[in-house]
């Protein structure tokens, strides 16, 4: 008799609070260090092609926010789709799942991604379990790697176990 219960994502795989707030202080940190290398490109290419009509106000205020949210979005996505980990991911060895293991597909990381601009979003993976609302709503969770690599690892062995007892008999 085959196996059919699904793998599962267990709390000791869950990234803990301290590593989800260092996630947010480093990838903020990150985006801001990036969006100004961003600014300035586009201030030296303007300047380069001899144009002026590129407002200062262009990059602060109401349209300083918007494109910041652009820009935070797009660097989400773009690191999480590809894989499945953000800079700061990397450093705190975490990364996102789905919650059957599986890796998120490109819509379900811009859903992720998009969520994140919720006012107050950011303070709300300090509830019971550590998750915020882009994980939630997106139907992702951010696990500790090596964890979340080693139950996997054991799962596909007992449903490998399974099936070869199968074919044996």
């Amino acid at each position: 008799m085959e196996n059919t219960a699904p793998f599962e994502i267990t709390d000791e795989m869950l990234a803990s609070r301290g590593q989800r707030f260092v996630n947010y202080t480093i990838d903020i940190i990150i985006q801001y260090i990036l969006y100004f290398i961003l600014i300035i490109i586009v201030f030296i290419v303007n300047a380069l092609l001899g144009s002026t009509s590129m407002p200062d106000q262009w990059f602060s205020g109401f349209q300083g926010t918007f494109f910041f949210l652009v820009f935070m979005t797009f660097y989400y996505t773009l690191f999480e789709s590809y894989f499945s980990r953000s800079i700061a991911k990397y450093i705190t060895k975490t990364m996102v799942v789905m919650e059957d293991g599986s890796k998120p597909d490109s819509s379900i990381i811009l859903r992720r991604s998009l969520c994140r601009i919720i006012p107050f979003e950011a303070f709300s993976f300090l509830g019971y379990d550590a998750r915020g609302w882009h994980d939630s709503l997106s139907c992702t969770y951010v696990v500790k790697k090596e964890a979340f690599e080693r139950s996997r690892a054991l799962f596909d062995s007992f449903e490998e176990i399974g099936k070869e007892q199968i074919f044996e008999h």
